[in-house]
C-alpha cells in the first residue's frame, strides 16, 4: 500500500466516475455498457446519446466497456474521470480473444503477417503425464512431436520438429521460449499454460537472430484477470500400461531354438531330449527352470495421479494467478521392495507458480514471475538399463531365481542378470532435482517525451540443482555343483550402507532484454515499433559461461486496417566463432491484404467473412554447428596421448598432440525462409482454414574438409554444405452450434521434403553412394549387437529376399559379408556388377525417420451437459529398422528372442527372417533394406469425456462448475507394424534394454469456486 500511496494512488477510496465513450472516429457512442468488474450489486450503467455516463465507484475497481460489435475495454476506475475512452469497432480476427502473442509483443490475428499457428490450453485434453509434449502431440500444421529417448517416468524424452530439417548438422531442436525466455516447458503443468504458438518463418524468427533458424515454439503462462476470482481444483487417478513390451520366450522354445542355430552354426545340439522334456513339463524347476521375468518383474499396469489447485482474481492494481500441483508415477516393476528402500523406478513432481501484474500509476506497470519446480526420482542402482535388459534378454533356464536355499541364482556366464537380486540387493538411489524461476519486467509510459512511446526491462533469473541419495548394496549369486552343493559365488555380498551424496547439474541462466516500444494510430494509419538489447548468460559448474547477446527491431505498419507490412531485423552475436566474425545481420520482411475488404470482392461477401493473403522472406542463421567442439576456431592440444618412443623400449612416452586443426573462418548456417499463405473466414465465420507454401535453403552448412591426407592433420569443419526443403501446410477449424449440439471438428496436415545440395564427400564415390539430391536425415538404429551397427543410417546394401537353395547361392554373386552363406540367408544385390558383394555394393537411400506428413484429425461436441473430444494423429513417409530387434542379444543367449521364431528354416522358406545363426552372422545383420519396414501409423491420441452438473445443483454447493470426466492417452494404433508387436514411433521402447511407451486411462474431476 505504502508503493502505491507514493505514485498518488489511494485504493478504496469512494469517486465518481464521469466520462465519454467513442468510437474511433472520435464520434460518441451511445448504449455503451458500463460495469465494474466481480461487483456484488451488479451495477451497470449505459452511456446516453452523447456518450457520456457517470458511475460510483472505488479506486481499486475496474471498469468495464463492453458493447456488441467493439471490442471490450479494461480501465482502472481511478485513471477515467473526466476522460474519454474509445471503443475500437470489431473486425473479423479481431476481437478480444483474437490475440496472437510475438516476441515482445501482441497483434490482433487480423495484423499478423507471420506465419503462426496457436492453440489454446482449453482446447487440450486434462491428461495425467510428466510429460507435455503428449498433449501437443498432432495439434498444430508444421509441428512435429515425436518420442525419442527413454519413456521412464521422470523422462518422457520428446524431441520437436517445425515443418522439417534443412541442415545435416544436430541440434535441429527449435528454440522453445516460455513467455519470451528460454526455458523447457515439459515439465510444467498444462494449468499453467495459456497457448502455445509456433513461428515458423523469417517474419519472427529474425528477431533472434542467429538463434532461431530451426523455428521457434512460444508458451504463453497464464495471468490474473481483473475482472473475475476464481478458485478451481482438478483432481485425477489413472492407470498406465505399457504399448508394447518384449514377449518372452519358454525354456522349451528357447532350447529347441538353440540347438537349431548351433547346428546352423556348425556346432552340435547343446540341449539333449531329456532336457527338453523337463523344460516342457516343468518336472525340475531348479535344475531345469522355465522362468518368464517380464512377467515376474514388470506389472501390466501402474499407478499415475494429478492434482491441480489454481487461484485467480485482482482489481485495479494487481492482478494474480497462482497455481500448486502435484503429480505422482509409478513404475512398472514389480518385486523391488524390501524393508530398506524400494527400488521401483518412482516419480514425483511438484509445481508451483505465481504470475503477479502491479499496475503502479497510469504510466508504470510491474509483472512478477514465480516458479518452483520439485522432482523426485527413484531407480535401481543396476540402471535402468541394465535392469531390463536382465528381463528382456536373459535366457528363461539361464537360472532359477532362487535357488533352493534362499540364495539368488547365477551362473558363470550370468553372474549378474539375476532381476530379482537387482531389484532387491543393488540399492536404489533418489534424484532430488529442484529449479526455480523469476522474471520481473517493468513497463513504463513515456506519453510526455512522446504520445505512444514505452520503455521496458526485463530481466530473468533461473536455476536449478540435483541431489542425489539413496542406498548402496551388492549381492552374490550362486549356481549348484551337481552334489548338493554351490559352487563358489559370483559377486560379494554386502549389507545396505547409505549411498554417499552427491550434487550435480548445478545450473544457473540469466537473461535480460530492455527497450522501447512505440504504439500510434493516426486516422487510417498504425505504427508499432519495437526495439531490444538482449544478453544471456548460461552457467554451468565446472565449466565455462555461455553467452549470448544482441539487438532485435520490428517495425509494424498498416493501413485502414486492410493492409499491412513487417520489418523485423536482428544483430546477433555467438561466441562460437572468432573475434571480429562473432555478429551477423539477420533482415526479415513480411506482407499481408485482407483482399475481402476490397470493393471488388462484394459479391462474395454473403459467405466470405475474410481472405488474407500474406508473405514472407528473409534470412535467419543457426550458431549450433553440429558435433564440433566448442571454440572449433582454436586450435586445441591433448596431454595425454601416446608420444614418441626413446631408448630401447617399446611403449610411447606420455606426450602432447594436437588435435583437428582449428578454422578460424567458422561461421554460423544462414536459412533463407520464404512463405505464402493466407487465412479465411466463411459462412459466419463458422469455418476457418489457413494454409502456406514454404521453402528454405541453407547455406554455410559445416560439413568435413576435404583437405589431402598429406598435410599430416585434419580440419574440425568447413562451411561448405547445402540444403533446402519445402513443402506445404493447412489447418482448418470448422464452429457450429446445431440446436443444442456444440460442434467443433479441426485438422491440420503438414508435408515436406528435403535435399541435400552439397556436402563434402569421399573422392571418387559412385553415384549411387553420395549423399547429394538425397533427403537429410535417415532411419535411425539404435545399438543392439556389435554387428547390427547404431546411429543413424541411410546407406545400406539393398536386398534380394532369402537365398532358397544352394543353387541360388552358386548362380548369385559371391557375398563376402561372413564366411559362409547357405540357404536360409539373406541374398544382396551387386550394385556395381563386379560379381561380387562388399561395400562397395552399399547404395544411398531415401529411407528416413522424419516423416514427409504428419496430420491430426479431431473433434469436439457438447450437448446438456456433456462434453467429448478426440485426436486422431498419424505420420506417413517414414520407416524404421527393425536389425536391432530381430538381431537382438549375443553370444550368451544365442540372439534368440521373440521374432526368432519366425526365422527360415527348410519347411518354412516363406519365413519372413533368415535362419538361425550363433556365430558368423554378419551376412545377416548388415544394414539393409532387408530390415526397413514403413512406419506409418494413425493413432487415437486421446479421447476424453466429461459431465458437468446442472448449474442448479451446483449453485446449491456454493460452486460454479463441477464437472466429472475420463480420459486415455495413446488408446489404439493402426499401422503396418501391429503384427509385428512394436511402436511405430518409438520401435525399440520395451524391447532390449528400453522403457516402453504408456497408454494412459484416468479419471478426473474439476471444480470451480
Amino acid at each position: 500500500m505504502a508503493v502505491l500511496n507514493v505514485y498518488g494512488q489511494k485504493p478504496d477510496e469512494q469517486i465518481t466516475v464521469n466520462g465519454r465513450v467513442t468510437d474511433q472516429d472520435k464520434k460518441p457512442l451511445p448504449g455503451v455498457s458500463i460495469s465494474i468488474q466481480e461487483d456484488k450489486k451488479n451495477r451497470t450503467v449505459n452511456t446516453d446519446a452523447n456518450g457520456a455516463y457517470t458511475i460510483e465507484t472505488t479506486t481499486s475497481d475496474v471498469l468495464v466497456f463492453k458493447m456488441i460489435g467493439y471490442g471490450t475495454i479494461l480501465k482502472p476506475a481511478g485513471e477515467v474521470n473526466d476522460g474519454v475512452v474509445m471503443l475500437t469497432k470489431s473486425l473479423v480476427d479481431a476481437g478480444d480473444d483474437d490475440l496472437v502473442y510475438i516476441p515482445f509483443g501482441v497483434r490482433k490475428k487480423r495484423e499478423v503477417t507471420a506465419t503462426i499457428s496457436t492453440i489454446s490450453a482449453l482446447n487440450l485434453p486434462q491428461i495425467p503425464s510428466s510429460s507435455l509434449t503428449n498433449v501437443f502431440t498432432g495439434r498444430l500444421p508444421g509441428l512435429s512431436i515425436y518420442p525419442s529417448g527413454s519413456q521412464q517416468p521422470g523422462y518422457d524424452v520428446s524431441s520437436f520438429l517445425i515443418r522439417g530439417r534443412s541442415s545435416y548438422n544436430s541440434n535441429q531442436e527449435p528454440l522453445v521460449l516460455v513467455d519470451g525466455i528460454e526455458r523447457s516447458f515439459a515439465a510444467m503443468d498444462l494449468g499453467e499454460i495459456e497457448s502455445v504458438s509456433v513461428l515458423k518463418d523469417a517474419a519472427t524468427l529474425a528477431w533472434y537472430g542467429m538463434y532461431a533458424a530451426n523455428g521457434v515454439i512460444y508458451v504463453k503462462t497464464r495471468r490474473g484477470s481483473a475482472t473475475s476470482t476464481k478458485v478451481t481444483f482438478d483432481a485425477q487417478a489413472g492407470l498406465q500400461a505399457p504399448l508394447q513390451i518384449a514377449q518372452p520366450l519358454d525354456s522349451y522354445t528357447y532350447a529347441t531354438l538353440y540347438n537349431e542355430a548351433s547346428l546352423n552354426s556348425g556346432g552340435t545340439e547343446k540341449y539333449d531330449a531329456t532336457a527338453l522334456q523337463a523344460y516342457k513339463d516343468g518336472s525340475d524347476p531348479y535344475k531345469y527352470p522355465n522362468n518368464n521375468f517380464v512377467r515376474d518383474f514388470t506389472k501390466n499396469v501402474a499407478p499415475t495421479q494429478r492434482y491441480v489447485a489454481t487461484v485467480t482474481g485482482g482489481n485495479a492494481f494487481l492482478k494474480y494467478y497462482t497455481l500448486l500441483s502435484a503429480y505422482q508415477q509409478g513404475g512398472f516393476y514389480k518385486g523391488g521392495h524390501n524393508e530398506t528402500y524400494d527400488a521401483n523406478t518412482n516419480f514425483s513432481r511438484y509445481n508451483l507458480r505465481t504470475n503477479l501484474d502491479l499496475h503502479v500509476n497510469k504510466n508504470l506497470d510491474v509483472a512478477l514471475d514465480i516458479g518452483g519446480r520439485i522432482t523426485n526420482l527413484t531407480f535401481p542402482n543396476q540402471g535402468t538399463a541394465a535392469f531390463l535388459n536382465a528381463v528382456y534378454s536373459t535366457p528363461p533356464n539361464a537360472f532359477p531365481v532362487l535357488n533352493p536355499d534362499g540364495s539368488y541364482g547365477g551362473t558363470s556366464i550370468f553372474p549378474a542378470a539375476n532381476p530379482k537380486a537387482m531389484l532387491e540387493a543393488r540399492g536404489a538411489s533418489t534424484d532430488l532435482v529442484r529449479n526455480m524461476i523469476a522474471t520481473i519486467s517493468a513497463r513504463q509510459k513515456m506519453d510526455g517525451i512522446l504520445k505512444g512511446l514505452a520503455a521496458e526491462v526485463f530481466y530473468a533469473y533461473d536455476i536449478s540443482g540435483a541431489y542425489r541419495s539413496g542406498f548402496t548394496q551388492t549381492y552374490a549369486t550362486f549356481e549348484p555343483n551337481g552334489t548338493g552343493g554351490y559352487l563358489p559365488g559370483y559377486g560379494t555380498a554386502s549389507k545396505v550402507d547409505y549411498l554417499g551424496n552427491s550434487f550435480s547439474g548445478n545450473i544457473k541462466k540469466s537473461e535480460f532484454w530492455a527497450g522501447l516500444d512505440y504504439d500510434r494510430t493516426f486516422g487510417d494509419h498504425d505504427i508499432k515499433f519495437s526495439s531490444r538489447v538482449s544478453r544471456q548468460v548460461y552457467s554451468v559448474f565446472g565449466n565455462l559461461d555461455t553467452k549470448r547477446e544482441g539487438i532485435s527491431n520490428r517495425l509494424t505498419y498498416g493501413f485502414k486496417q486492410r493492409y499491412f507490412v513487417d520489418l523485423t531485423a536482428g544483430y546477433a552475436g555467438s561466441e562460437n566463432f572468432a573475434v571480429g566474425q562473432r555478429f551477423g545481420f539477420f533482415p526479415a520482411a513480411s506482407a499481408g491484404w485482407i483482399i475481402s475488404d476490397e470493393d471488388f470482392m462484394k459479391g462474395t461477401r454473403s459467405f466470405l467473412d475474410l481472405l488474407k493473403i500474406r508473405g514472407s522472406y528473409g534470412l535467419v542463421g543457426n550458431d549450433a554447428i553440429g558435433s564440433a567442439r566448442r571454440f572449433a576456431f582454436n586450435d586445441f592440444f591433448s596431454r595425454s596421448t601416446t608420444g614418441y618412443t626413446f631408448g630401447t623400449g617399446y611403449t610411447g612416452v606420455t606426450g602432447t598432440a594436437q588435435l583437428a586443426l582449428g578454422n578460424p573462418y567458422l561461421t554460423w548456417e544462414k536459412a533463407y525462409k520464404t512463405s505464402v499463405g493466407f487465412d479465411a473466414k466463411l459462412f459466419k465465420q463458422a469455418f476457418s482454414i489457413s494454409a502456406d507454401y514454404f521453402y528454405e535453403i541453407r547455406k554455410d552448412l559445416a560439413t568435413g574438409s576435404q583437405l589431402p591426407s598429406t598435410l599430416g592433420q585434419s580440419l574440425v569443419y568447413v562451411n561448405e554444405g547445402e540444403a533446402s526443403y519445402k513443402g506445404f501446410e493447412t489447418g482448418i477449424n470448422y464452429n457450429k452450434k446445431l440446436g443444442n449440439v456444440d460442434l467443433n471438428i479441426f485438422g491440420n496436415y503438414t508435408y515436406q521434403k528435403s535435399k541435400i545440395l552439397k556436402i563434402n564427400e569421399a573422392a571418387n564415390l559412385p553415384a549411387y553412394q553420395k549423399a547429394v539430391g538425397h533427403p537429410i536425415t535417415s532411419v535411425i538404429s539404435p545399438a543392439a549387437t556389435a554387428n547390427s551397427g547404431a546411429g543413424y543410417i541411410s546407406s545400406m546394401y539393398k536386398s534380394m529376399g532369402i537365398f532358397q537353395s544352394q543353387a541360388e547361392i552358386d548362380a548369385a554373386p559371391k557375398q563376402l559379408l561372413s564366411k559362409d552363406v547357405k540357404p536360409g540367408d539373406i541374398r544382396y544385390v551387386d550394385q556395381n556388377g563386379d560379381g561380387i558383394i562388399n561395400g562397395l555394393d552399399i547404395v544411398k537411400t531415401d529411407y528416413n525417420f522424419v516423416p514427409s506428413s504428419v496430420f491430426g484429425l479431431g473433434a469436439s461436441v457438447a450437448v446438456k451437459g456433456f462434453d467429448l473430444n478426440f485426436l486422431f494423429q498419424g505420420t506417413v513417409g517414414s520407416s524404421v529398422t527393425i536389425n536391432q530387434l530381430v538381431n537382438a542379444g549375443n553370444t550368451n543367449n544365442g540372439f534368440l528372442n521373440q521374432f526368432s521364431v519366425d526365422r527360415w528354416t527348410p519347411t518354412n522358406t516363406s519365413a519372413p527372417y533368415p535362419r538361425l545363426l550363433i556365430a558368423d552372422r554378419g551376412n545377416n545383420t548388415a544394414n539393409s533394406d532387408f530390415w526397413i519396414r514403413s512406419s506409418d501409423y494413425v493413432r487415437l491420441k486421446n479421447v476424453e469425456l466429461g459431465y458437468s452438473l446442472s448449474d442448479r445443483f451446483v449453485k446449491k454447493l456454493k460452486l460454479s462448475q463441477l464437472r466429472f470426466y475420463v480420459s486415455g492417452l495413446n488408446l489404439l494404433t493402426f499401422s503396418k507394424l501391429n503384427d509385428l508387436n512394436i511402436d511405430p514411433e518409438l520401435p525399440e521402447s520395451g524391447f532390449n534394454s528400453s522403457y516402453p511407451y504408456m497408454k494412459i486411462y484416468s479419471f478426473g474431476v474439476n471444480l470451480k469456486f
